[in-house]
C-alpha cells in the first residue's frame, strides 16, 4: 500500500479536523518528520498546504491553492493552511488526546489555526436528511480516481484533496416544503431517488459528475459539524488532481451558465482549501517528495 489508508476506509463515527498555520521564521521540516512518526495515515490524515511547501522550497506538480469561485450573487472563499490533520475514530475522548500529541508535536513551527469536530450521522447523512456521497467511485474506480499514478516513488501513492467548511441555516431549510427541499438536493429524501422532473438548480444536476467533458469524479469523505450554535458539513473532497473539483464548484456557482446551485439557498462555505497528501512507506509518511 502506497496510499494514505484513512482516504479509502469509510466515514469514522467520529473526527476532528485541525487546521495550522507556520510560524513565522520556523523551520517546518523536523516538526513534519517527527509527525511522519506518529502516524501512518490510518486514524490521521495529513495534507500539506501550498504555504508550507513554499517556506520549505518544496514543489509538488499539480498543487495549488484553493481560487475563489464566484457566480451570479454567490462566492466561495479561499483560506489557504499550511497543514491538514484529519483525526478518524470512534472515541472523542482518544481523538482529544491524539489532537493533544499532534499540536504538541507541530508546536515548535506551526500554530493551530482552526479545530473543527465531525460526527457521522445515520447512515452518512448530511443534517438535512439527504445522503451525502451517493455517487461515490467505488473499488478500482475510487482508487483510479483517488491516487496519484506516478513512476515517481515520491509522489505514487499520494492524493490532492479539497476541504470547505459549510455553514448550514437549517431553520430556512426546513421551512421549505418537502417539495422544494427535494428539489433543492433532486433527490427524494425518503428513498434517495433522483426526480426526473427535478430544476436545473439541483443540487444532482449540477454535479452530475459523469455529464462532463472529460468526466469528474471525485471521492467525497464529508462529515456534518456542529457546535453550541452553528452546524453544517465539512465538505472533503479527494482525487488524482484538483480539475474534477474545479469544475465542479465551478458549476455550482454558476459560472458556466448562471444557474447557481440549490444548496446555496440555505448553505454557504466559510472556509476553502487545498492540500497535497503524501503517499505512505514502510508504514509511515513518505516525505522524500520535500527533499
Amino acid at each position: 500500500m502506497t496510499y494514505q489508508p484513512g482516504i479509502l476506509e469509510d466515514i469514522p463515527l467520529a473526527a476532528r479536523y485541525l487546521f495550522f498555520r507556520l510560524k513565522p521564521g520556523s523551520d517546518p521540516r523536523p516538526c513534519l518528520h517527527a509527525l511522519a512518526d506518529i502516524t501512518n495515515g490510518g486514524d490521521i490524515v495529513i495534507g500539506l498546504g501550498q504555504t508550507l511547501l513554499n517556506a520549505i522550497g518544496a514543489s509538488i506538480p499539480g498543487m495549488a491553492t484553493m481560487p475563489i469561485f464566484e457566480g451570479k450573487g454567490v462566492a466561495t472563499p479561499s483560506t489557504p493552511y499550511a497543514l491538514w490533520c484529519w483525526l478518524r475514530g470512534s472515541d472523542r475522548g482518544v481523538l482529544l488526546h491524539k489532537a493533544r500529541q499532534v499540536r504538541s508535536v507541530l508546536a515548535p513551527a506551526f500554530t493551530l489555526g482552526r479545530t473543527c469536530d465531525a460526527f457521522k450521522y445515520a447512515a452518512s447523512l448530511d443534517l438535512s436528511g439527504y445522503e451525502d456521497g451517493t455517487e461515490n467511485p467505488k473499488g478500482e474506480d475510487a482508487i483510479d480516481t483517488l491516487f496519484l499514478q506516478s513512476k515517481n516513488s515520491a509522489l505514487a501513492g499520494s492524493s490532492f484533496v479539497a476541504v470547505q467548511i459549510w455553514e448550514h441555516d437549517l431553520d430556512a431549510f426546513q421551512a421549505k416544503t418537502p417539495q422544494a427541499q427535494n428539489d433543492t438536493f433532486g433527490r427524494d429524501r425518503e428513498s434517495n431517488e433522483e426526480l426526473e422532473d427535478a430544476p436545473e438548480s439541483a443540487h444532482v444536476k449540477r454535479t452530475a459528475q459523469e455529464s462532463f467533458e472529460p468526466e469528474a469524479f471525485v471521492v467525497r469523505r464529508s462529515m456534518p459539524w456542529s457546535n453550541e450554535t452553528q452546524e453544517g458539513l465539512v465538505f472533503v473532497a479527494f482525487g488524482h488532481s484538483f480539475a474534477a473539483f474545479e469544475t465542479l464548484l465551478a458549476h455550482m456557482v454558476g459560472a458556466d451558465d448562471g444557474i447557481v446551485d440549490g444548496l446555496f439557498s440555505f448553505t454557504q462555505p466559510v472556509t476553502g482549501s487545498y492540500f497535497w497528501c503524501p503517499p505512505v512507506r514502510d508504514g509511515k509518511l513518505n516525505l522524500a517528495a520535500l527533499s
